[in-house]
């Protein structure tokens, strides 16, 4: 069996660990190439059992790229969202626990706020059911301190705002509305989907109109929405799974890309997550690219 073939069965696992460590579809891709290259040149006797391996390369690795990552978010313009992800199975682990197939955008934010070894020993525990003493031995510590760490992720992930669950065509139903009285400036149509104490976060790195902070209330958010559906003109929208979340990919007549998705529950829309900045989605626009045929290119918006 080839190096390729062998590593291949672990490659989505890899990938779901960089990407909720980091937030970063293409961070998390260098970063699973980059354990490649490491797995490919390691002396076999190194490496007993491969899964354990890979996955503390990838968390150090995660680590390194967050250590230059916090000064970033530091001077961040504006509310910074995750990389949308389209392909939710691209990012699953290979395990049965809660969290496994939660990637929504509330758990990622919830994650953001915890220091870089809380998030790995919970993310290495809780959601890549990986025992303690495997914890320790990837990021040094006893096992007894990573089961602390642990702990005090726990508590603040479930401290953190609510994560919503609603039925899917419920959740699509309410995305579409969303998007129709938007386009068509019905702000009375639009505060009725919303929860009164909505919250709309919009990602534009500085570099695509954004609100600066986050937007809350129904009224606040209806009266946004209108008017970014307003300066963007007529708009393409594909409906899409952002993140789990029931959503859009939306075109401008310029040609820019944005994502948007819905959190929903009990009938009303309770989150907006609007992701304008073009460097988180390059990935999108080439998925699009790829699914019409047409050449895949990267920008350096």
């Amino acid at each position: 069996m080839s190096e390729a073939a062998a590593f291949d069965p672990h490659r989505r696992a890899l990938t779901g660990l960089a990407y909720r460590m980091l937030g970063s579809v293409s961070d998390a891709e260098d970063v699973v190439q980059d354990a490649f290259l490491r797995w490919y040149a390691a002396p076999r006797a190194d490496v007993a059992e491969p899964r354990a391996y890979l996955m503390r390369v990838v968390t150090r690795l995660c680590l390194d790229v967050l250590k230059s990552a916090r000064v970033r978010r530091e001077t961040y313009v504006g509310p910074w969202l995750p990389e949308p992800v389209l392909d939710e199975a691209a990012v699953q682990p290979d395990s049965a626990s809660e969290l496994a197939e939660d990637i929504s955008v509330a758990l990622l934010l919830a994650l953001e706020r915890l220091t870089p070894t809380e998030r790995a020993a919970f993310l290495l525990h809780d959601v890549f059911d990986r025992d303690f003493n495997e914890v320790a031995a990837i990021l040094g510590r006893s096992a007894a301190a990573c089961r602390q760490l642990a702990f005090r992720a726990r508590g603040r992930v479930r401290a953190s705002p609510r994560r919503y669950s609603a039925d899917p065509a419920e959740g699509t139903r309410l995305a579409v509305a969303f998007m129709l009285a938007a386009q068509t400036g019905d702000v009375k149509a639009l505060t009725a989907l919303l929860a009164e104490d909505a919250t709309l976060h919009s990602d534009g790195g500085g570099l695509r109109i954004a609100a600066l902070n986050l937007i809350h209330g129904a009224d606040r958010i209806a009266r946004f929405a209108v008017g970014i559906a307003r300066k963007a003109g007529a708009v393409g929208a594909t409906p899409a799974s952002v993140n789990g979340l029931p959503g859009f990919v939306l075109r401008d007549p310029r040609g820019e890309v944005r994502t948007v998705a819905f959190e929903v529950a009990e009938g009303v829309i309770h989150s907006v997550y609007l992701v304008a900045n073009p460097q988180k989605l390059r990935h999108v626009v080439n998925r699009e690219a790829a699914a019409c045929g047409a050449p895949v290119l990267a920008t350096d918006d």
